[in-house]
């Protein structure tokens, strides 16, 4: 077999902000800076950042057999799975065994690989083995998308990490995907927006509200000068990149259910709304507004089985809606 350090130059890593050598042979992927402080400042962040959803490596290879190693240090009870993709299509989705290894066959012949590593659970990954060399991907993406939201976005419940809405839409596109969904951890923190500031997009989309109302990070006077002054520093690395504020989808029991700040969620999206509206009228052209209820609206609570979270076939119908409403704020006609 032939063995692979992650950082190897013929791998090629999309959705990470930093992949961090932890061992002999293991590393730390990273979905905010590795040296930010998290850990000491906000523990329950820097887990979710530990976590790779949207992660992926491609390669090129003639070989017929994969073989990972992944170290996952919580939720064994709820593992999920890798998914690899060849050719563009998602030829298996494979839990680690006890042991963290991942074995799956590929087709004969020369073929580009994703592996899309799993979206729950804080992992270590170790290096990858063929049977055949490897060789570096030619990949072009479309554009770079960089989105940024809750556990909405984290998507834990997909059924496997090409299935989180995030993934759907970029794989439909070939775009490369930066997905910064934290479950119950979106609340402006400065490091995140630093970190959407300064990273390379063609387009950003920024999820923002419903971690707001119901940890009552912000209330009613504080709510929207904090979205507008999150949109301004952003565009200190981004001047005209297109972003996109997207509004909380619907979630029934707290759409009037005061949260810890006063706020409803009702009030929460009016009140995001109204900010990124106050950006646009005052010069931003590049700035939209989307209304989240547009994404998933109360007649889709069937899809949200504790209420709140979508489930596969949400995350499904979210890609569906707000893909094209993203591409066409992009400026993109794929025809996807």
């Amino acid at each position: 077999m032939y063995e692979y350090a992650l950082d190897d130059d013929r791998l090629h890593w999309t959705g990470l902000v930093n992949l961090e050598h932890s061992g002999t042979d293991r590393w730390q992927p990273w979905r905010l800076p590795a040296d930010a402080g998290l850990d000491s400042m906000s523990p329950e962040l820097a887990s979710r950042a530990r976590m790779a959803s949207g992660a992926c490596t491609r390669l090129v290879t003639d070989a017929t057999v994969l073989d990972l190693t992944i170290d996952s240090s919580e939720d064994q009870d709820d593992p999920r799975p890798v998914d690899i993709v060849a050719g563009g299509s998602v030829i298996a989705s494979v839990l680690p065994d006890t042991s963290g290894h991942v074995r799956a066959d590929l087709p004969a012949g020369s073929k580009e690989v994703e592996i899309w590593w799993p979206q729950w659970g804080e992992l270590t990954l170790g290096p990858i083995r063929t049977d055949a060399p490897v060789q570096a991907t030619g990949w072009q993406p479309a554009l770079r998308w960089v989105t940024y939201g809750s556990s909405i976005t984290h998507c834990r419940s997909a059924d496997s990490p090409t299935g989180t809405w995030p993934a759907l839409v970029a794989r439909a596109r070939n775009w490369d995907l930066t997905s910064l969904g934290f479950g119950g951890q979106c609340h402006l923190d400065p490091v995140a927006i630093r970190t959407i500031r300064d990273r390379p997009a063609d387009l950003i989309s920024l999820c923002l509200g419903i971690n707001i109302q119901g940890g009552g990070t912000f209330n009613a006077r504080t709510l929207g000068p904090q979205v507008a002054g999150a949109i301004e520093h952003i565009r200190e690395g981004h001047p005209h990149t297109p972003i996109a504020v997207i509004t909380p989808i619907a979630s029934p029991d707290r759409e009037q259910q005061p949260g810890g700040a006063g706020l409803t969620l009702a009030q929460v999206r009016e009140i995001v709304g109204e900010a990124a509206a106050n950006v646009v009228e005052r010069g931003d052209s590049d700035l939209h507004v989307v209304d989240g209820l547009s994404i998933i609206g109360a007649g889709d609570a069937h899809l949200m089985p504790d209420g709140l979270h979508p489930g596969p076939e949400g995350y499904r119908l979210m890609a569906e809606r707000i893909g094209p409403v993203l591409e066409g704020i992009a400026g993109q006609t794929t025809g996807a």
